[in-house]
């Protein structure tokens, strides 16, 4: 009955708003009802009184043996009976009194319950909505250069709020040190060093309008296009095809195209690599430490494309390929191949001449929950610098897709990515922090320690996977109070921030090209040469990028189905050989093979070579026919 002492009810019926809070009247209700109970039990007693008392008579009834004692019996037994149906109508009309006054108030606290519901909904959006403009503001404010300039008009050179300007606050991550910047001894050096400044050795600078790329990174200037059509404006109802999919995994759920983008999960992976030169300023470091902090801000940069990307890749049929040769723009050339498809899974092998190589192979474990959809991917990346010989492992974290039935979709990335330098021992720990309304830190936030192989900080970063990352060295470190649970926090002093990594620019358009990146338009280009098995050549995906969806989900259907019919057919032919006693051999890839790899004993399929001879050759005799 909490509700209703916090809100009175209507007795007019209405359905309007409820009047302020009348004990009196609930008050009431509960003994006029309590009455009418224990008139219902007085009713109960004394039906099963006279009722004995009549089953008793009708008994004496049936022994009679003299006339005249009949007639006494019989006059009993019909005062006994009248008394059992008079009571027997007290009770019900006590009942059907009940039934009618918990009916009357059943209604007035539906309606209170109701009113208390839109009233708790209203203020969570009311506090949403507080909170979105509270973090705008609180943005807006750190991002305005004038803002900051306030404090220090009228202040001569060189005063204390001079120096202020160079202190950090960084919210430390769970059961990590308290991060605080502020001024080496050296502090008018450091002061002029620009915060675009790399912390790589050398004079390298990490300002992109002076590296490769411009701020489009550099696939204008090449000639690849640089707009898709138009996405149509196709209206679907979610729910009446998620609705009994929950708890099931996502790539088994039938969905048309309506909900995915024009690309397949292959040229997703392929899209990491859109800050690839982060790989090649970290190959010309000279500090391992300083190479790590490059490889953790470009593990966080494969996520920015992600924040308005809500369309779902397609997934690729099994011995599906993509292929990314960029050599002549940026060293580099990648090849993936799905090798499974249940679960999905691909492996991903890029070399570039510019001093690395990158390899995967993920596993997608996906989950429709009802109001959200997780993503996990599953498996590591391996990456490896030819002139150093480091070796790089890391994996990633969990995506989640929100509200998938009721509002506007977005997207979040949580959890946390260890980075191990499997050669020197160095180590980094980032964290994503999940997005919540009542946060005030900034969303999308992102913080990490590297550390070295003897376990010592050396660096903080600090940014945003959707915008930014941030380096600090640190010059000292010392033991604080004001942890959670009266645990110690570390304090670090560190160096000025130094910029490592910052988002492109989304082209002009983009909301009505899928929210596509630069490169991302690039990646479903045609080109001549491709393997037969390219996601390029898909021809439900090629339909739906050029804005026809009914017939790429027509077509769509036909490929499971033909996906499906090989895989019967796999299957009996792999029971026909187990019949025979011998043994059933399992798919494999064309271009990747099982290895287990010597430094960290990890077994997973790596590239195997003789893709890009066969492109050379223009010999694709061994690929199947999967379009």
């Amino acid at each position: 009955m909490n509700i209703l002492d916090d809100k009175g009810v209507n007795d007019s019926g209405d359905e309007g708003p409820l009047a302020q809070p009348d004990r009196a009247l609930i008050q009431g209700a509960l003994k006029t009802l309590a009455s009418k109970l224990e008139d219902l039990s007085t009713c109960n007693e004394l039906i099963g009184k006279h009722g004995a008392a009549l089953q008793r008579s009708l008994s004496e009834l049936e022994d009679l043996r003299a006339p005249t004692d009949g007639a006494d019996k019989l006059k009993t037994v019909n005062e006994r009976a009248t008394l059992f149906r008079i009571t027997s109508n007290a009770m019900i009309n006590a009942c059907q009194d009940f039934v009618d006054l918990a009916e009357a108030h059943s209604r007035r606290w539906q309606r209170a319950l109701q009113y208390e519901r839109e009233q708790r909904h209203h203020l969570e959006e009311t506090i949403e909505q507080l909170a979105k403009q509270h973090n705008s503001l609180e943005r807006a404010w750190r991002e305005s250069p004038s803002t900051h300039n306030k404090g220090a008009e009228g202040t001569p050179e060189g005063e204390s709020s001079e120096e202020n300007e160079d202190i950090e606050f960084f919210d430390a991550m769970e059961d990590s040190p308290a991060f605080i910047t502020v001024p080496a001894d050296d502090h008018s050096q450091h002061r002029h060093l620009s915060s675009n400044q790399s912390v790589t050795s050398g004079s390298l600078s990490s300002n992109w309008s002076q590296d490769d790329n411009d701020g489009s990174g550099g696939y204008l200037r090449r000639g690849r296009r640089c707009r898709i059509p138009d996405k149509p404006n196709y209206s679907l109802n979610l729910w009446s095809i998620m609705k009994n999919c929950i708890g099931k995994e996502l790539s088994k759920i039938p969905m048309p195209v309506n909900f995915n983008e024009p690309l397949s999960m292959l040229q997703r992976l392929t899209e990491d690599l859109e800050y690839s030169e982060l790989l090649d300023r970290a190959a010309r470091c000279d500090s391992s430490l300083e190479q790590m902090c490059l490889v953790a801000a470009f593990s966080v940069s494969s996520y920015s494309t992600t924040v308005h990307r809500t369309g779902k890749p397609f997934n690729p049929l099994l011995g599906e390929t993509y292929e990314l040769d960029r050599v002549e723009e940026y060293g580099y050339r990648s090849i993936c191949e799905q090798i499974s498809h249940h679960p999905p899974a691909a492996a991903h092998h890029v070399i570039s001449q510019r001093g690395w190589t990158l390899w995967q192979e993920i596993t997608i474990d996906s989950k429709f929950r009802g109001k959200y959809i997780s993503i996990m991917p599953l498996g590591n990346i391996h990456l490896k610098f030819h002139a150093s010989g480091n070796h790089y492992v890391w994996s990633k974290v969990t995506s989640t897709v929100h509200n998938i039935i009721v509002g506007k979709l977005w997207i979040d990335q949580s959890g946390d990515i260890i980075i191990m330098n499997h050669r020197s021992k160095d180590k980094c720990h980032l964290k994503f922090s999940p997005y919540s309304y009542f946060s005030r830190d900034v969303p999308r936030k992102v913080t990490g320690v590297v550390m070295d192989g003897e376990g010592c900080a050396r660096y903080i970063l600090s940014g945003t996977w959707d915008d930014k990352m941030e380096s600090a060295k640190i010059i000292e470190s010392s033991h604080g109070c004001g942890g959670s649970e009266g645990k110690q926090k570390t304090v670090y002093q560190t160096l000025p921030p130094k910029l490592l990594w910052k988002k492109y620019p989304l082209p002009e358009n983009a909301e009505n090209m899928h929210y596509f990146s630069s490169l991302a338009l690039t990646l479903n280009e045609p080109e001549d040469g491709v393997a037969p098995t390219d996601s390029r050549l898909r021809p439900d995906q090629r339909l739906m990028e050029a804005g026809l969806w009914d017939e790429a989900n027509t077509e769509k259907q036909r490929l499971e189905e033909r996906q499906r019919l090989e895989r019967r057919k796999r299957e009996a032919q792999a029971n026909l050989t187990l019949e025979e006693g011998k043994e059933a051999e399992s798919y494999q890839p064309l271009w990747f093979e099982k290895r287990t790899d010597t430094e960290t004993g990890e077994s997973s399929y790596m590239y195997k070579g003789g893709y890009w001879e066969a492109k050379d050759r223009q010999d694709w005799s061994q690929c199947p026919a999967i379009f």
